[in-house]
């Protein structure tokens, strides 16, 4: 028995009977997050769904073996560092909410065994206050860090309940400062004094729904009574005011963001709001011996000098305020080259360099008042993620990591003069026999596209490889090498070939590579995902009936873009998380804070928009591949809408395909160790069912 009559026939009688909901869009009564109608729809799809993917015979041993991977005692604890402790969350089979503990700094450099100190346990305490809480961080008092701040979200999503603890007692502060429930900015400025924007009532949020009022508020008081510090207008995506420090010094700080890509920065000095004039595009990067460090984004002109996109600058703060324009470039990305991250320590300027898509490690020294940059001795030729600093030491963390090569945690002490190893991660798939390769595909403008290829042992170009092919251009964000125990024993080590593309959209040769691909040029993005997609046809890698593809938020609009353009070309396809009505993303949750990577649709942008919007796209007749749909309820990011109307209009048009909501789990499609091991299994048996020899018969219904 086929699932296509049945889900189909029940879609539509939802969908007959609360068409008159919205009469342009029979779907929008699926935007009732947890209306009862809507989830009884859920309900129905998800038992359908999980009924067939869950009778497969890969589905238990990925399952169980995700599982154990997962709680597994040999991860690493990454470390978070706070004047002589580190600190780490960690969860596992025993603790699935997670427990968050530290240790002195010098027993976790010292390695082996480490007697961590728990200071709050979140499964005892999400079941004392019977409440489903999900750890969301902490935020700390300098320079003791004995106070923090720490966000706690129910069932995972982005808004947060805000409450103070006390780190030596291990309880919260009765009567200490606490938000309730919001997507909201607390920092502190002293024991007694925070900075805070959440939601004060109406007309406080921004349209996108996070704050747009900054206050200080002080212990004690109520928070209706905070001083107002900063007050920006509705269509900013965020504002916030903080506190940052260069070593005992403080600056007070507004953040105003017009939009995701730009933002003002304003001093708070003697009464007065001082604007810091640098590009609304450009990033600070924070200060370090009184240098202003900036991070541009586009070109700039400026005391007669011009200064290329992707620099990092430092300059004088002081001589700054009084007009003084001569920065010194630090860093001048090259066309492969672009920065991966910035950070410092007590004494040093730290960067991450990504060049090709791999990176390398550069400490600057302040001499004379001019930075003087050397190359640290780390590995090559692969993914390095800097985990972790403190401006009270010149010891900083990092991982190296590649896609057969299993992360290792390095200390780096003086700087990264002298690198030690910490812990690697075990081999949690065997490699022997893999390989990787780096090539290289031509877009539809001419432009060469990276991409890698992570082959199978025994792998041959024959087309007949089962493929999954990963993508997200988007919002600057740079896909590396990473090691990855899911794909390899869910994927590689089943015989499958797994690809990363590089495509436009994304960050990995800087600004401009992002650049290229926003608002009326988004069609770039998809364009390049295609012509990586034919090349490995092309290559002998796979054939069209053997790829496989997915990708989630930006990357789930980046599937439904796939699935509408390009059907053909694709065997199956995971859409997670997804963006999919781009005519009304941004009136939906934080979806008017991407306008400035999509456009506005309710203006003349839609013309273009339009183009490519999945959900308008659908055509009744096509060719689709069975398509999986995930997302969650608690998803307060990318509204489980998009993904819901997508589904309903597919069935209702009679085309057969997988949907699976988690009620819990928020952006992350998961809140704990075990959903993750679910959610991870369901996709790879849906992926190996439909990419093999053929899925076999459908049985399950809802």
């Amino acid at each position: 028995m086929k699932l296509i009559p049945i889900v189909a026939g029940v879609a539509l009688a939802f969908s007959a009977a609360a068409k008159d909901a919205g009469a342009e869009d029979p779907y929008l009564w699926l935007e009732d997050v947890t209306g009862e109608k809507a989830l009884e729809w859920v309900e129905t799809f998800n038992s359908g769904s999980l009924g067939y993917l869950q009778g497969l015979d890969t589905y238990e041993p990925l399952f169980d073996r995700n599982l154990e991977i997962y709680n597994s005692d040999e991860r690493i604890a990454y470390p978070g560092q706070r004047a002589d402790h580190v600190y780490n969350f960690w969860r596992d089979e025993n603790n699935k909410k997670g427990l968050w503990r530290r240790v002195a700094t010098a027993d976790y450099l010292a390695g082996g065994e480490i007697a961590w100190e728990v200071i709050l346990d979140v499964d005892a305490l999400a079941e004392a206050e019977d409440e489903n809480w999900v750890w969301k961080g902490s935020n700390c008092l300098r320079p003791e860090y004995t106070r923090c701040l720490l966000s706690l979200s129910r069932g995972g999503a982005d808004a947060t309940v805000v409450r103070e603890f006390d780190v030596e007692k291990k309880a919260f502060v009765d009567g200490g400062f606490y938000l309730p429930e919001a997507k909201s900015a607390l920092g502190w400025i002293d024991m007694d004094t925070v900075y805070v924007g959440t939601d004060f009532g109406e007309g406080t949020l921004t349209d996108s729904g996070y704050p747009m009022i900054a206050k200080r508020w002080e212990r004690g008081a109520p928070l209706a009574e905070a001083e107002t510090i900063f007050e920006g207008v509705k269509t900013d995506i965020w504002n916030s005011a903080y506190r940052m420090w260069d070593g005992d010094n403080s600056y007070d700080m507004v953040r105003q963001a017009p939009s995701f890509f730009t933002s003002r920065f304003y001093l708070l000095r003697d009464g007065k709001q001082i604007l810091i004039d640098v590009p609304e595009d450009a990033r600070p990067q924070g200060m370090l011996h009184g240098q202003l460090l900036v991070e541009l984004k586009s070109s700039w002109e400026v005391g007669g000098k011009t200064y290329g996109q992707g620099a990092l600058l430092s300059i004088d703060f002081e001589s700054f305020l009084e007009g003084d324009r001569d920065f010194q470039v630090l860093v001048e990305p090259t066309e492969t080259s672009s920065i991966n991250g910035v950070l410092s320590t007590k004494t040093f300027l730290i960067v991450n360099h990504l060049d090709n898509v791999t990176n390398t490690l550069e400490r600057f020294t302040l001499e004379d008042g001019r930075w003087v940059g050397e190359k640290i001795d780390a590995q090559d030729l692969g993914s390095i993620s800097i985990v972790s600093a403190s401006d009270a030491s010149d010891t900083f963390f990092f991982t190296y990591e590649g896609f057969l090569s299993p992360d290792t945690l390095f200390a780096a002490t003086k700087g990264g003069e002298q690198i030690k190893p910490i812990k690697s991660l075990p081999a949690f798939f065997d490699a022997e026999g893999m390989a990787v390769a780096q090539h290289f595909a031509t877009s539809a403008d001419g432009t060469r596209v990276p991409y890698f290829v992570v082959m199978p042992a025994g792998f041959e170009a024959d087309g007949s490889t089962p493929t999954l092919l990963y993508g997200y251009g988007g919002f600057e964000v740079s896909l590396k090498p990473s090691y990855s125990a899911t794909v390899g024993h869910s994927w590689l080590k089943r015989g499958g070939v797994y690809v990363v593309a590089n495509i436009r959209g994304g960050g990995e040769f800087g600004p401009r590579w992002h650049q290229a691909a926003l608002k009326e040029n988004r069609q770039r993005a998809y364009d390049d995902f295609i012509a990586v997609a034919e090349d490995l046809v092309q290559r002998g890698i796979t054939s069209p009936d053997r790829l496989g593809i997915r990708g989630g938020s930006n990357g789930g609009l980046l599937m439904g873009a796939m699935l509408t353009q390009r059907p053909d070309l694709f065997g199956a396809i995971v859409c997670q998380v997804p963006l999919l009505d781009m005519k009304r993303f941004n009136q939906l949750l934080a979806g008017a804070s991407w306008m400035g990577e999509y456009g506005d649709p309710d203006t003349d942008d839609w013309s273009y928009i339009s183009k490519y919007s999945p959900y308008q796209n659908l055509e009744t007749g096509a060719d689709y591949p069975k398509v999986f749909f995930t997302t969650s309820t608690r998803d307060d990011r990318v509204h489980p809408g998009h993904a819901r109307k997508m589904v309903a209009k597919m069935t209702d048009m009679g085309y057969d395909l997988f949907y699976y909501e988690n009620t819990e789990g928020g952006h992350a499609g998961a809140s704990d160790n075990e959903q993750q091991a679910k959610v991870q299994a369901l996709i790879y048996s849906y992926l190996w069912d439909q990419l093999q020899e053929g899925p076999a018969e459908q049985t399950a219904a809802p």
